[in-house]
């Protein structure tokens, strides 16, 4: 299933198809693809190039694993994500390596790292959904996290599967229209909430 996005103005045809569906095949992911995930995590710019992010990967290869890290999500996250092939969950090391200092950036350059990795993933036609829903405690104690990492997000990866294979609550969330603010609502100038005069036109 395709929802390209209805853009104001010109973006990448990768950017324009990025969308987060809860519809998933059960089609394995290949090795070699999650690979280039991480290949382009690894690529993302960070403060300092400290690199702050880890992955805690399952795949349904092994299915122990994919049920571990599945019971860390909420439950309505849970009804829908157990059939995608790979989950995981980004992690932030909290602290400079250089300093011990915090670094107050560690979580944007995890964000910086994931929106690598979901381009690529629409480049090798997957879809990437990440999940706030979950609980970072239950991931930190099941996985040995230590204390100065702490859990970001939930993520599911897998190819697009069917509407119908989602439970009847979902199905409507997934078929509705896509919708931003538009940018005259966060680009600002000369003080703060005062539209740019180029995006007012």
């Amino acid at each position: 299933m395709e929802k390209p996005a209805q853009t104001d103005h010109p973006i990448i045809e990768l950017l324009k198809r990025r969308w987060s569906p809860r519809a998933f095949s059960d089609q394995m992911v290949e090795p070699e693809k999650l690979l280039s995930l991480f290949e382009a995590a690894r690529w993302a710019p960070s403060s300092f190039n400290e690199q702050p992010w880890s992955f805690v990967l399952a795949t349904k290869q092994n299915p122990a694993e994919h049920a571990r890290l599945l019971s860390c999500l909420v439950e309505g996250n849970q009804q829908w994500a157990r059939q995608a092939p790979v989950l995981m969950v980004s992690v932030a090391k909290l602290n400079f390596d250089k300093t011990g200092k915090p670094n107050r950036h560690a979580f944007y350059d995890v964000g910086m790292a994931v929106g690598n990795l979901m381009t690529q993933a629409m480049a090798l036609d997957l879809f990437v959904h990440q999940m706030a829903g979950f609980s970072p405690e239950k991931v930190a104690e099941l996985y040995k996290i230590p204390d100065e990492f702490e859990p970001v997000a939930a993520i599911a990866i897998g190819y697009g599967g069917e509407v119908e294979d989602l439970p009847e609550s979902l199905r409507e969330r997934e078929l509705g229209p896509r919708s931003r603010k538009p940018i005259q609502e966060f680009v600002f100038e000369g003080r703060w909430g005062q539209a740019s005069p180029l995006v007012l036109g």
